[in-house]
Protein backbone atom coordinates (compact mmCIF):
# COMPACT_ATOMS: atom_id res chain seq x y z
CA UNK A 1 0.00 0.00 0.00
CA UNK A 2 1.80 3.07 -1.18
CA UNK A 3 1.10 6.35 0.75
CA UNK A 4 2.10 9.97 0.14
CA UNK A 5 4.46 11.75 2.89
CA UNK A 6 1.23 13.32 3.73
CA UNK A 7 -1.15 10.51 4.44
CA UNK A 8 1.63 8.54 5.61
CA UNK A 9 2.64 10.85 8.74
CA UNK A 10 -1.21 11.17 9.31
CA UNK A 11 -1.82 7.79 8.97
CA UNK A 12 1.25 6.69 11.63
CA UNK A 13 0.99 9.40 13.94
CA UNK A 14 -3.14 8.77 14.70
CA UNK A 15 -2.13 5.16 15.35
CA UNK A 16 0.65 6.19 17.56
CA UNK A 17 -1.17 8.43 19.40
CA UNK A 18 -4.06 5.65 20.48
CA UNK A 19 -1.34 3.05 21.42
CA UNK A 20 0.67 5.52 23.20
CA UNK A 21 -2.55 6.90 25.08
CA UNK A 22 -3.53 3.11 25.57
CA UNK A 23 0.11 2.26 26.89
CA UNK A 24 0.45 5.53 29.30
CA UNK A 25 -2.64 5.55 30.83
CA UNK A 26 -2.63 1.25 31.19
CA UNK A 27 -6.02 0.66 29.31
CA UNK A 28 -7.13 -2.94 29.53
CA UNK A 29 -6.08 -5.48 26.57
CA UNK A 30 -10.13 -5.36 25.62
CA UNK A 31 -10.85 -1.44 25.52
CA UNK A 32 -7.35 -0.85 23.80
CA UNK A 33 -8.31 -3.19 21.07
CA UNK A 34 -11.67 -1.03 20.67
CA UNK A 35 -9.78 1.99 20.27
CA UNK A 36 -6.88 0.95 18.08
CA UNK A 37 -8.97 -0.79 15.99
CA UNK A 38 -11.44 2.08 15.14
CA UNK A 39 -8.29 4.39 14.30
CA UNK A 40 -6.88 1.82 12.03
CA UNK A 41 -10.16 1.88 10.11
CA UNK A 42 -11.25 5.45 9.99
CA UNK A 43 -7.36 6.88 9.09
CA UNK A 44 -7.37 4.52 6.72
CA UNK A 45 -10.68 5.02 5.42
CA UNK A 46 -9.82 8.59 5.36
CA UNK A 47 -6.57 8.28 2.81
CA UNK A 48 -8.92 6.18 0.48
CA UNK A 49 -7.84 2.39 1.43
CA UNK A 50 -10.46 -0.53 1.74
CA UNK A 51 -8.57 -2.36 4.50
CA UNK A 52 -10.40 0.18 6.68
CA UNK A 53 -13.40 -2.05 6.14
CA UNK A 54 -11.47 -5.02 7.92
CA UNK A 55 -10.45 -3.37 10.68
CA UNK A 56 -13.88 -2.10 11.53
CA UNK A 57 -15.96 -5.35 11.53
CA UNK A 58 -13.52 -5.67 14.87
CA UNK A 59 -14.23 -2.42 16.55
CA UNK A 60 -18.25 -2.21 15.76
CA UNK A 61 -18.54 -5.51 17.54
CA UNK A 62 -16.42 -5.01 20.09
CA UNK A 63 -17.65 -1.62 20.80
CA UNK A 64 -21.25 -2.24 20.97
CA UNK A 65 -20.92 -4.65 24.06
CA UNK A 66 -18.96 -1.66 25.35
CA UNK A 67 -22.27 0.71 24.65
CA UNK A 68 -24.27 -1.87 26.07
CA UNK A 69 -23.06 -1.79 29.27
CA UNK A 70 -22.91 2.04 29.46
CA UNK A 71 -26.73 1.68 28.13
CA UNK A 72 -26.77 2.89 24.79
CA UNK A 73 -28.47 0.77 22.95
CA UNK A 74 -29.25 2.60 20.05
CA UNK A 75 -24.99 2.32 19.50
CA UNK A 76 -25.30 -1.57 19.96
CA UNK A 77 -28.35 -1.97 17.33
CA UNK A 78 -26.43 0.29 14.89
CA UNK A 79 -23.24 -1.58 14.74
CA UNK A 80 -24.99 -5.07 15.47
CA UNK A 81 -27.00 -4.47 13.14
CA UNK A 82 -25.87 -2.24 10.46
CA UNK A 83 -22.08 -1.40 10.43
CA UNK A 84 -21.57 -5.28 10.52
CA UNK A 85 -23.17 -6.12 6.97
CA UNK A 86 -22.63 -2.86 5.58
CA UNK A 87 -18.45 -3.22 6.84
CA UNK A 88 -18.63 -6.62 4.53
CA UNK A 89 -21.06 -4.66 2.12
CA UNK A 90 -18.81 -1.88 1.55
CA UNK A 91 -15.29 -3.55 1.27
CA UNK A 92 -16.25 -5.70 -1.49
CA UNK A 93 -18.14 -2.11 -3.12
CA UNK A 94 -14.72 -0.12 -2.95
CA UNK A 95 -13.01 -3.11 -4.28
CA UNK A 96 -14.68 -2.81 -7.34
CA UNK A 97 -13.90 1.03 -7.45
CA UNK A 98 -10.33 1.10 -6.25
CA UNK A 99 -6.83 0.63 -8.35
CA UNK A 100 -3.57 0.78 -6.78
CA UNK A 101 -3.51 3.89 -5.71
CA UNK A 102 -6.86 4.71 -4.64
CA UNK A 103 -10.75 4.30 -4.43
CA UNK A 104 -12.95 6.49 -6.97
CA UNK A 105 -14.68 9.57 -5.53
CA UNK A 106 -17.80 11.39 -6.36
CA UNK A 107 -19.88 14.29 -4.70
CA UNK A 108 -23.30 15.30 -4.38
CA UNK A 109 -25.37 18.41 -5.41
CA UNK A 110 -26.64 20.73 -3.17
CA UNK A 111 -30.48 19.74 -3.65
CA UNK A 112 -29.59 16.19 -3.00
CA UNK A 113 -27.59 17.25 0.18
CA UNK A 114 -30.12 19.30 1.50
CA UNK A 115 -32.80 16.40 0.98
CA UNK A 116 -30.75 13.87 2.49
CA UNK A 117 -30.57 16.35 5.98
CA UNK A 118 -34.40 16.74 5.92
CA UNK A 119 -34.78 12.94 5.71
CA UNK A 120 -31.92 12.51 8.52
CA UNK A 121 -33.92 15.10 10.84
CA UNK A 122 -37.07 12.70 10.45
CA UNK A 123 -35.55 9.55 11.54
CA UNK A 124 -33.84 11.04 14.70
CA UNK A 125 -37.70 11.84 15.92
CA UNK A 126 -38.96 8.70 15.23
CA UNK A 127 -35.76 6.53 16.33
CA UNK A 128 -36.05 8.98 19.23
CA UNK A 129 -39.55 8.45 20.29
CA UNK A 130 -39.02 4.62 20.15
CA UNK A 131 -36.16 4.73 21.95
CA UNK A 132 -37.70 5.85 25.20
CA UNK A 133 -39.45 2.56 25.25
CA UNK A 134 -36.45 0.63 25.99
CA UNK A 135 -36.17 0.10 29.78
CA UNK A 136 -33.10 1.55 30.75
CA UNK A 137 -31.81 3.66 27.79
CA UNK A 138 -30.01 6.71 28.17
CA UNK A 139 -30.41 9.71 25.83
CA UNK A 140 -32.74 8.57 23.67
CA UNK A 141 -32.71 10.80 20.98
CA UNK A 142 -28.89 11.59 21.29
CA UNK A 143 -28.81 8.08 20.90
CA UNK A 144 -31.10 8.27 17.52
CA UNK A 145 -28.95 11.22 16.86
CA UNK A 146 -25.90 9.40 16.37
CA UNK A 147 -28.08 6.12 14.61
CA UNK A 148 -29.50 8.32 12.19
CA UNK A 149 -26.10 10.39 11.24
CA UNK A 150 -24.11 7.49 11.78
CA UNK A 151 -26.20 5.09 9.03
CA UNK A 152 -26.70 8.38 6.48
CA UNK A 153 -22.78 8.87 6.81
CA UNK A 154 -22.09 5.00 5.86
CA UNK A 155 -24.40 5.28 2.89
CA UNK A 156 -22.44 8.30 1.73
CA UNK A 157 -18.73 6.15 2.54
CA UNK A 158 -19.97 3.08 0.81
CA UNK A 159 -21.02 5.03 -2.61
CA UNK A 160 -17.95 6.65 -2.44
CA UNK A 161 -19.24 11.07 -1.61
CA UNK A 162 -16.86 13.44 -0.28
CA UNK A 163 -19.83 14.66 1.67
CA UNK A 164 -19.30 11.48 4.09
CA UNK A 165 -17.28 13.95 6.03
CA UNK A 166 -19.65 16.35 6.94
CA UNK A 167 -21.80 13.74 8.35
CA UNK A 168 -19.10 12.13 10.29
CA UNK A 169 -17.52 15.70 11.79
CA UNK A 170 -21.38 15.78 13.15
CA UNK A 171 -21.71 12.38 14.24
CA UNK A 172 -18.39 12.62 16.52
CA UNK A 173 -19.18 15.73 18.04
CA UNK A 174 -22.78 14.55 19.35
CA UNK A 175 -21.35 10.99 20.21
CA UNK A 176 -18.51 12.93 22.30
CA UNK A 177 -21.19 14.63 23.98
CA UNK A 178 -22.87 11.56 24.19
CA UNK A 179 -20.15 9.98 26.18
CA UNK A 180 -19.77 12.84 28.20
CA UNK A 181 -23.08 12.77 29.37
CA UNK A 182 -22.22 8.65 30.29
CA UNK A 183 -19.15 10.13 32.21
CA UNK A 184 -21.29 12.64 34.40
CA UNK A 185 -23.16 9.60 35.27
CA UNK A 186 -20.24 7.35 36.31
CA UNK A 187 -20.13 5.04 33.04
CA UNK A 188 -17.62 2.40 32.18
CA UNK A 189 -14.51 2.60 29.83
CA UNK A 190 -15.77 6.40 29.52
CA UNK A 191 -12.41 7.98 29.45
CA UNK A 192 -11.54 5.65 26.68
CA UNK A 193 -14.53 6.23 24.64
CA UNK A 194 -14.11 10.44 24.53
CA UNK A 195 -10.57 10.17 23.39
CA UNK A 196 -11.30 7.39 20.39
CA UNK A 197 -14.35 9.84 19.42
CA UNK A 198 -12.06 12.72 19.70
CA UNK A 199 -9.70 11.43 17.50
CA UNK A 200 -12.36 9.86 15.34
CA UNK A 201 -13.58 13.91 14.87
CA UNK A 202 -9.90 15.03 13.93
CA UNK A 203 -9.85 12.23 11.42
CA UNK A 204 -13.13 13.44 10.00
CA UNK A 205 -11.45 17.18 9.36
CA UNK A 206 -8.61 15.44 7.62
CA UNK A 207 -10.74 13.06 5.65
CA UNK A 208 -12.46 16.10 4.64
CA UNK A 209 -9.86 18.20 3.50
CA UNK A 210 -8.09 15.13 1.98
CA UNK A 211 -11.63 13.89 -0.29
CA UNK A 212 -12.56 18.11 -1.53
CA UNK A 213 -9.13 18.41 -2.13
CA UNK A 214 -9.00 15.76 -4.40
CA UNK A 215 -12.65 15.92 -6.00
CA UNK A 216 -13.04 18.82 -8.57
CA UNK A 217 -15.64 21.36 -7.08
CA UNK A 218 -18.09 20.67 -10.00
CA UNK A 219 -17.78 16.63 -9.81
CA UNK A 220 -21.59 16.14 -9.18
CA UNK A 221 -22.75 12.64 -8.45
CA UNK A 222 -22.77 10.23 -11.13
CA UNK A 223 -21.48 12.85 -13.61
CA UNK A 224 -17.54 12.50 -12.31
CA UNK A 225 -15.31 10.06 -11.09
CA UNK A 226 -11.85 10.62 -9.17
CA UNK A 227 -9.18 8.93 -8.49
CA UNK A 228 -7.05 9.83 -5.01
CA UNK A 229 -3.60 10.19 -5.93
CA UNK A 230 -1.75 8.08 -2.83
CA UNK A 231 1.75 8.13 -4.92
Amino acid sequence: MKLNSTDSYWFLGLTALALGYCLLTKTALFESSVIVTGILCVALIAIGRKEGYLFGLYNCAAYAWIAYENGLFGEVLLNLLFYLPTGVIGFFMWRKREGGKGVLMRRLSWPTLVKIMGSVLLFVLILGFLLTFFKGQKNPFLDATTNAVGICATFLMMYRYAEQWIFYILLNCITIALWALRYIDQGTEVDSMIFMWVLFLANSIFGYVTWSRNTSPNAFENDYEKRIDLR
